[in-house]
């Protein structure tokens, strides 16, 4: 008795690592068309433009801080020597990081299913496709922190230079969602599922992370969980530019770095791979 034949298997050849990432230096000119190319097209048919951007994060926060502002009246600085004078502004500095995560997040996990059209068409690094979803975000990302700034300056602790902080704030979540997006882009071509996965979690984290509330109005049991979450970096560092960081923040920070690391390299390994035949599977 013959045994049944195999069955088909898609196969490539894999492209190292070294090699992976000069294919994708040498293609930063199309990242950065095909990034400006889906701002525009976003906000190109909108009467506001670019003010959507900015607005619904305001709103959220306007909203947030008008509700929770009973229970949550007034937050504790991180150097514990005051009183915090805007419930409103704290939460909007938690707010700027988390609109650029749960925004940027969603498209550029699943950019490469989205593009199946470009990516069957011509060939380039498969890798190219998230990034230029996180390139497309950091346009509205820079025009929040436009209006941020100014409102931290009025309603928050005025002119400090704990306002730097969100410059390594702004460059955590951006190296944030670019290390998550780089497992997940390339894991959703075989899982599918994976989209209403992401979304879901997102859902479920910002309520965990301490974008709305101080981490120590948190039960103490889950102090130790909600510090090594994956946006928890970011938005301390955010809540450290008003005065208002957890006392632990490097805690966070160092737990982000270290989802960055492994979901970043494991997302490369992964490209590396089957990057010649992901657009196969589309």
């Amino acid at each position: 008795m013959t045994a049944p034949a195999p069955g088909f298997c898609l196969t490539g050849p894999s492209t190292p690592v070294a090699g992976l990432l000069r294919e994708v230096w040498a293609s930063r000119r199309l990242v950065g068309v095909l990034a400006r190319k889906d701002f525009l097209v976003r906000y190109r048919r909108t009467r506001l433009g670019l003010i959507w951007a900015v607005a619904v994060p305001l709103v959220q926060a306007a909203v947030l801080a008008v509700v929770f502002s009973s229970v949550l009246p007034q937050v504790t600085t991180s150097s514990g020597s005051g009183r915090l004078g805007s419930y409103a502004v704290f939460v909007l500095s938690g707010m700027v990081p988390w609109a650029f995560v749960s925004g940027a997040l969603p498209a550029a996990s699943t950019s490469i299913a989205d593009s199946a059209n470009l990516a069957q068409r011509i060939y380039f690094p498969r890798l190219v496709l998230p990034l230029v979803a996180v390139v497309t975000a950091c346009y509205p990302l820079l025009a929040t922190l436009a209006v941020f700034l100014p409102v931290a300056l009025v309603l928050g602790p005025g002119v400090q230079p704990e306002l730097l902080w969100v410059l390594p704030g702004s460059a955590l979540a951006v190296l944030l969602v670019l290390g998550l997006s780089l497992l997940l882009s390339a894991a959703q071509v075989y899982l599918r599922d994976l989209r209403f996965v992401v979304s879901a979690g997102l859902t479920v984290l910002f309520y965990l992370t301490p974008v709305i509330y101080p981490l120590q109005r948190a039960p103490q049991v889950v102090h130790d969980l909600i510090r090594v979450l994956p946006v928890s970096g970011p938005v301390e560092l955010f809540h450290r530019s008003v005065g208002a960081a957890d006392p632990l923040m490097w805690r966070s920070v160092l737990a982000s770095v270290v989802w960055i690391t492994v979901f970043g390299a494991a997302g490369l390994v992964l490209h590396s791979r089957r990057d010649r035949v992901l657009a196969d599977l589309l």
